[in-house]
């Protein structure tokens, strides 16, 4: 049976059900559970990042011994808590989203867990965040890693600002950039107009009449591996550059 999530690129919802029984879901932590569910209550809970994949980033977070980290798009704060969890206790995350309210919902939960402490919630578009931190210099290669999943469009230009953010060594991780497939869509395959706006990387038959709001990611620059693991369908970028 083919899968019917289109935040999973697996073949089966059997087959991901296999693993969040037997991987995921037994070593979720508590916290993060609660904020899972509580969030699966929000008329927008398609946004949150699946649980295995907030899984791998914690993960991923913990071989990279990070300390300093930036979160592009928060949401409730589901992916912001796993890595909050990975972090040292003396970590800290700046984490910029438009919308407070959202975060409201899983602060609660995230006070609960005691990481509130390493997280600054700045309440913002990213771009003049960012901007304000590389103005910095200080923060030139201060952070180890950074997520963004946020405006598909704006990618390529927060992509620009963490290269000089990150540290050499660190992770540049992006969500979505396979958009549930729509990357290598067939051109009568019809589309939802909102992925379509929001694409980071428009579906190539949708390529030539692109209004240049959606610019497609630049061809990467950095040693790359492009995953597929729950919707965290990204280029994680190694920043060796000099």
């Amino acid at each position: 049976m083919a899968s019917t999530d289109c935040k999973s690129l697996l073949k089966s919802d059997s087959l991901y059900k296999y693993i969040l029984d037997t991987t995921v879901y037994p070593c979720e932590n508590p916290y993060m559970r609660e904020l899972r569910l509580a969030t699966h209550q929000h008329p927008l809970t398609l946004m949150i990042s699946l649980p295995d994949e907030a899984q791998f980033l914690n993960l991923l977070l913990k071989i990279l011994n990070a300390k300093n980290t930036l979160e592009i798009g928060v949401f409730t704060g589901y992916s912001l808590l796993a890595t909050a969890l990975a972090l040292p206790d003396d970590g800290k995350i700046i984490a910029i989203d438009v919308n407070r309210e959202f975060y409201e919902v899983g602060r609660p939960i995230i006070e609960k867990a005691g990481m509130a402490g390493k997280i600054d919630f700045r309440k913002s578009p990213a771009l003049p965040i960012l901007d304000q931190l590389v103005s910095e210099e200080k923060n030139i290669g201060k952070f180890d890693f950074a997520f963004i999943d946020a405006d598909k469009a704006n990618y390529p230009d927060y992509h620009e600002r963490l290269l000089k953010l990150v540290r050499i060594g660190g992770i540049i991780a992006y969500d979505n950039t396979l958009w549930c497939g729509t990357v290598v869509a067939p051109p009568d395959e019809i589309i939802p107009g909102y992925m379509l706006l929001h694409s980071p990387s428009p579906p190539r038959h949708c390529q030539a009449a692109s209004t240049g709001d959606a610019p497609p990611l630049r061809q990467p620059v950095l040693p790359s591996s492009l995953q597929a693991i729950g919707s965290l369908s990204l280029p994680l970028s190694l920043n060796l550059s000099l």
